[in-house]
């Protein structure tokens, strides 16, 4: 008891006043980032009746969400109308409106730049936007994934540059995301979050502010762990997909389809965990993380060949997507140029409208290199556009007709919507390459598919 009465005097008398307004409910939590990660934390943070304020630089989010619309196609626009409504949010793209939150959750992309280098610009320079609008008595949380250090030789410097020191004034935590866009089983508040910080006073208050928000809390020595813990759980599944992804092009070659092999070795009831092939990897973490790792360990004189080693097995799927497509053509008496090429869905996974680094898309344009006439057809991505890739050099199609299967002389198989009836595929196209073994259920025309 007596220890537990010290500890509470040594806490800074800032640290306290924001516990207890925590504990009372009368924090204003903030999400920096109003995308897959941050909108979901923000319905959770209403939800849970905190008052809330979300930051974003795209003024199209910012009027969507204060007009009660979504653009994130799992959120519907009833859970968003409810959160307009509610009286207890407010969006925004200024900035220096930041000192109004008692806590920050920073959720901001996290790329690789053109050389493969860890890209922290969106990091950078929107903490050091609001840092002379920070105020003593805050909590900043980052849950942007990352190399192991950046919370504490990266962030830190920029929130005392003003004056306020870290675990006396202001208090700094990391907390990875672990979303799962399109995921009906695990939401936002039935993920286990890991959470590490930078002294005891930061950990205690981001134990408060998470506590209050998710079912299980899973406390980390420090920052760096907690880093880590994110990166490993990434690399899992990278290096594991990469084995499956050289498994298969090496079962083509010898004639057995991997995927009943798949099946057949996950009847296994231990010591096996399924993993499967595809064009190569998407999303917002697998296909970047395990590089921000590989790029750290240079600094330790350490090569990570088994992260470098599946990266780069990874990275040659949609290659090996457009090889295998030729040579069906080719076998048909087609070439690639001047080829009607329909891809069946560009999302990086089934059932969502998340192109976040897509293989869909490195395959299109070199389809397009090799002289190919594209369009495409996602029932969850009906337009296209990024800063990053522009518009698709592709033709998108609004409904999937008969017509539009006979029309084309492949359809490529990107990404396995269930929406899509594969046996109509089959029935109507002419020849169908199928990444995904998306077709595995079609007994008739079988003859038309062609495994890649």
């Amino acid at each position: 008891m007596a220890k537990a009465r010290r500890s509470r005097r040594q806490r800074p008398a800032v640290a306290r006043q924001l516990l207890e307004k925590i504990k009372t409910r009368e924090a204003v939590l903030g999400a920096v980032g109003l995308g897959y990660v941050g909108l979901p934390l923000i319905l959770l943070m209403d939800r849970k009746g905190f008052r809330s304020l979300g930051f974003d630089i795209d003024p199209r989010k910012v009027a969507s969400l204060k007009a009660g619309r979504s653009y994130i196609e799992h959120f519907p626009d009833s859970a968003i109308a409810v959160l307009a409504k509610g009286g207890r949010f407010d969006a925004t793209t200024d900035f220096s409106r930041a000192g109004e939150a008692d806590t920050l959750s920073i959720c901001l992309p996290t790329p690789l730049d053109r050389n493969m280098q860890p890209d922290l610009t969106a990091i950078t320079t929107t903490l050091t936007a609001m840092a002379p609008h920070l105020r003593a008595g805050q909590l900043i949380i980052l849950e942007s994934t990352t190399y192991p250090g950046t919370t504490e030789e990266v962030l830190q410097p920029i929130l005392e540059r003003g004056g306020l020191k870290v675990g006396r004034d202001i208090f700094l935590a990391f907390s990875p995301e672990r979303e799962d866009p399109g995921n009906p089983k695990y939401s936002a508040a039935n993920i286990p979050k890991i959470v590490g910080a930078v002294t005891p006073a930061c950990r205690e208050l981001a134990l408060a502010c998470y506590g209050a928000l998710f079912e299980r809390l899973v406390p980390v020595s420090s920052c760096r762990v907690a880093e880590m813990t994110k990166l490993l759980e990434n690399i899992y599944r990278c290096v594991n997909i990469a084995l499956v992804n050289e498994l298969k092009l090496l079962s083509q070659r010898m004639g057995i389809n991997l995927w009943e092999v798949i099946e057949a070795a996950a009847t296994k009831p231990f010591g096996f965990q399924p993993f499967y092939p595809g064009p190569g990897l998407g999303g917002h973490c697998i296909p970047i993380d395990p590089f921000y790792l590989s790029w750290k360990a240079r600094e330790f004189d350490f090569t990570t060949r088994f992260i470098d080693l599946a990266g780069e097995i990874n990275t040659r799927m949609p290659y090996e997507v457009v090889e295998r497509t030729i040579e069906a053509l080719n076998e048909r008496g087609r070439v690639a140029k001047g080829a009607k090429i329909l891809v069946l869905g560009v999302a990086y996974k089934k059932n969502v409208d998340d192109i976040r680094e897509s293989p869909a898309l490195k395959v299109i344009h070199l389809l397009k290199e090799r002289g190919a006439e594209m369009s495409y057809y996602d029932p969850h991505v009906p337009f296209f556009r990024s800063e990053r890739h522009g518009e698709l050099p592709a033709r998108s199609l609004k409904k999937l007709t008969p017509q539009v299967l006979r029309g084309a002389d492949v359809v490529l198989i990107l990404t396995d919507h269930d929406a899509v009836d594969y046996e109509a595929v089959v029935r109507h196209a002419r020849l169908v390459v199928d990444t995904r073994n998306a077709t595995r259920a079609v007994r008739t025309g079988r003859n038309k598919i062609v495994p890649a």
